[in-house]
């Protein structure tokens, strides 16, 4: 129904933005990450916008990228989750961190976004990592991604990665360190230079 909205910012809340648009004031529900992003208030501003519809309301959403909406778009496919709580995980990940995280298995970083719990999150890895596709992922990711989703088909990787893990590191930051060494190392030489790469990254 709407698919964007152009407008002048009035209102950059923690939680909702006010676009207003031929004399009309329209409040998005919004991430933490757009309202930061969006631009300044009184300036000309583009949000993408998802309207969702109640029975007892209707609430539209706005968001400053196609990829958070098509990130968004996909959770609240997701059995158990609303928008509120889309809202919520992308207030925590960005859609590249999001999709980092599904093809890493990486369940316990999602449950950083509030109220998300770990079996709600196991349903967004478990339900999501086929559809990693709709995501939209920064060009410069994409390689990262795919480099991550084929350390799980490397025994030494896979290895390596449960090693980082038990180390403290998230599933995903060390799935992304391993994922971009030679899969011909050992499993020792994979956490060595895992641990150089996340120490780089700190």
């Amino acid at each position: 129904m709407l698919y964007n909205i152009k407008g002048k910012l009035t209102v950059a809340d923690v939680n909702f933005i006010v676009v207003e648009c031929g004399g009309i004031g329209f409040k998005c529900f919004t991430t933490v990450n757009t309202a930061k992003t969006v631009g300044e208030i009184g300036k000309e501003v583009n949000v993408y916008t998802y309207l969702a519809v109640r029975e007892d309301a209707m609430d539209l959403y706005g968001f400053s990228t196609i990829a958070e909406l098509d990130a968004f778009k996909l959770l609240i496919t997701v059995s158990g989750i609303g928008p509120k709580a889309a809202v919520a995980i992308l207030s925590e990940l960005t859609p590249d961190k999001l999709a980092l995280c599904i093809a890493s298995g990486d369940s316990k970083s999602i449950t950083r976004a509030q109220g998300v719990g770990k079996k709600t999150a196991e349903r967004v890895v478990l339900e999501l990592k086929d559809k990693m596709g709709s995501i939209s992922i920064a060009a410069d990711n994409s390689g990262v991604v795919a480099n991550v989703l084929s350390v799980s088909e490397n025994e030494n990787a896979a290895e390596a990665v449960e090693a980082l893990v038990a180390l403290g590191y998230s599933q995903s930051d060390a799935a992304m360190a391993v994922s971009s060494l030679d899969k011909s190392m050992s499993v020792d030489e994979m956490i060595r230079f895992g641990l150089k790469q996340l120490a780089k990254n700190l």
